[in-house]
C-alpha cells in the first residue's frame, strides 16, 4: 500500500495495487474508488483531505528530484 497526497488539489490517493484503475465509482460525496479490470478493488480517493482527516499523522516518503 502506497499512500500519496497533492497539496494542490487536496486530495488523498491510497494505492491497494500497482494495476491501474480500469472503473470507478463515488462511494460517497468526495471519496472515489477505483477497480482494476478484474473488479479488484486498486485504490481510494478522498477530495478535500485536509478537511476529513489529519494529515499530519501520515509518514511522508522523500524522493529525489533529478537536478
Amino acid at each position: 500500500m502506497r499512500i500519496s497526497y497533492d497539496t494542490a488539489t487536496d486530495a488523498l490517493y491510497i494505492h491497494l495495487s500497482e494495476m491501474p484503475g480500469a472503473d470507478a465509482e463515488e462511494i460517497a460525496p468526495g471519496v472515489v474508488v477505483d477497480f482494476g479490470e478484474d473488479g479488484r478493488l486498486v485504490g481510494i480517493e478522498i477530495d478535500h483531505a485536509s478537511k476529513l482527516l489529519d494529515l499530519t499523522k501520515l509518514e511522508t516518503e522523500s524522493i529525489p528530484l533529478p537536478t
